[in-house]
């Protein structure tokens, strides 16, 4: 009983895997076929309506309009753009035609860019196709419950499904209320996820009504390839007005965006076989008849302007009238004499350029020469004298230092050579009590510290006396409470003092012994 168990879910895999392939077959042939019969049929004629069309770059009037449109609310019209809304809170704006479009089939293509700061953009952007012209309102800037279609570029997520930023298709018979909470999405005919905001290049919508199939192809905005659509949203069987007006319009809330449309270009789908409809089938009979009437004064005034130069110029008369205007060559031989013209003209212009630098800098190298001579003769004269002068006078009073510490040390020496001699006959004659040879150490021992600073001072100062020249004179020291003269003085007193002490207590002692 084990081996069915165990073989049962092996032929049942067998089976899964047979159908799965069958399946795949199947559906790739029938796109196959698919494929095949698109690519048979023959696309539709198409031409611009320029009149309910714009772009740049000369995109708005003197007075801020846009030729065959009107503008209203916050939008504002340049000569690149139409900027619907500004990254501004509770914005809306909104372009629509000034005239109604009349055509069976169409198709328009949108450029547009949607920008901002945030992580998250609101609330978004719309292409209409309507009965009337809804230029104010809740739904993206424009009116509700409209007649027709609206493709709504939606950036902010209202119900928090977290399937924002997304394309839908909405259509509205004029009765109903736009969905807000929802998004749209209960209202929605088709839509696709495409994020739109903050591409490096503007997004493309093309917007395709033929047959009474609404498609929606887009241009994510990643290439700047202007023909890389991918596929968005597909509309069967849906049936609009059979006039209407053409509108964008955009709106921000709580967070805001940049909406600017770059461009609107409308094109007229006309069937294959069949032939659109002339144009001056599309002019009312009063435009053609006043059309025609503007002409004919024209002509009249164009005869009489001819009689007029004839009369004045009666030897021009024969000549034929092709010789009143220039030929292709003449043109282009005049184009290129006209072209090394303004190039000798240019090379005029820099050549008297050049003259004028190089005569300024002929005239500063004059100037800086002259203040160069200048100088050098003052500093030979004067000023070299004067820092000799001052070098000399730190030379001389270095020199006088040297030779009054030299001076000092060679007293110095002499007095601790007498000191010594003394010391060693009061020792000799052991004459001397405990004071008095700890006061001669102390003596000793200062007169040693005097002599060190005294040498280290010499040493320093005759170590490299061409230093001290060429070096700027110090600031001197902050004076001490006593000086190097009031030092030598004070030295020179206690000596003296001290040789008049010794030998006054000598005599004090040879008078003494004279008792014993």
């Amino acid at each position: 009983m084990a081996v069915p168990i165990t073989e049962s879910p092996a032929v049942g895999a067998r089976l899964l895997i047979t159908t799965f392939v069958t399946t795949l077959i199947f559906h790739s042939s029938v796109a196959d076929i698919a494929v095949g019969a698109s690519t048979t049929e023959e696309a539709p004629h198409r031409r611009f309506e320029y009149k309910y069309s714009f772009k740049g770059p000369h995109l708005s009037q003197s007075d801020g309009g846009i030729p065959f449109w009107i503008h209203t609310g916050n939008a504002i019209p340049s000569a690149d753009q139409v900027r619907i809304t500004p990254s501004l809170r509770s914005q809306r704006g909104s372009v629509w035609t000034k005239n109604k479009v009349n055509f069976e089939h169409w198709e328009a293509e949108v450029t547009f860019r949607v920008s901002g700061r945030g992580r998250m953009g609101a609330d978004g952007l719309a292409v209409w196709f309507t009965s009337t012209q809804g230029l104010e309102g809740p739904v993206y800037g424009a009116a509700d419950q409209w007649n027709g279609i609206g493709v709504f570029f939606d950036s902010f997520d209202n119900d928090g499904k977290k399937n924002n930023p997304a394309i839908l298709v909405v259509g509205n018979n004029g009765n109903l209320v736009y969905d807000h909470q929802n998004d749209g999405s209960t209202q929605a005919l088709g839509t696709c996820l495409r994020d739109f905001r903050n591409k490096p290049y503007p997004v493309r919508a093309k917007i395709t009504y033929y047959k009474r199939t609404l498609t929606v192809l887009i241009n994510n905005g990643f290439t700047p390839d202007k023909e890389d659509y991918e596929f968005c949203t597909k509309v069967d069987n849906m049936v609009i007005p059979s006039d209407g007006f053409f509108g964008i319009s955009a709106a921000t809330g709580g967070l805001a965006d940049d909406h600017d449309v770059l461009s609107f270009l409308l094109f007229r789908l006309t069937e294959p076989g069949q032939q659109p409809p002339p144009v001056e089938s599309e002019i009312p009979k009063e435009e053609k008849d006043k059309y025609q009437e503007e002409f004919q004064n024209f002509q009249q005034e164009l005869d009489k302007k001819k009689e007029e130069f004839q009369k004045e110029h009666p030897d021009v008369q024969g000549e034929p009238i092709d010789d009143l205007y220039e030929s292709v060559n003449d043109r282009e031989i005049r184009q290129v004499f006209e072209g090394q013209n303004r190039i000798h003209l240019e090379i005029k212009q820099l050549n008297r350029q050049l003259a004028m630098i190089l005569d300024e800098q002929r005239r500063y190298v004059s100037v800086i020469t002259d203040e160069v001579a200048k100088k050098g003769t003052n500093t030979e004269s004067g000023q070299l004298d004067s820092a000799g002068q001052q070098l000399g006078s730190i030379v001389a009073t270095q020199q006088e230092v040297l030779k009054s510490l030299n001076e000092l040390k060679s007293s110095f020496h002499e007095s601790l050579r007498q000191i010594g001699s003394v010391q060693n006959q009061g020792n000799q004659a052991a004459m001397g009590t405990y004071e008095t040879m700890q006061h001669f150490s102390d003596i000793k021992e200062h007169l040693h510290t005097v002599k060190r600073d005294v040498e280290h001072l010499v040493q320093r100062n005759a170590q490299n006396p061409a230093d001290k020249v060429l070096k700027c004179p110090e600031l001197p020291p902050m004076p001490s409470c006593l000086s190097t003269v009031h030092f030598a003085i004070f030295v020179v007193v206690q000596s003296v003092l001290f040789f008049c002490y010794v030998m006054y207590k000598s005599q004090q002692e040879a008078a003494a012994k004279k008792f014993f």
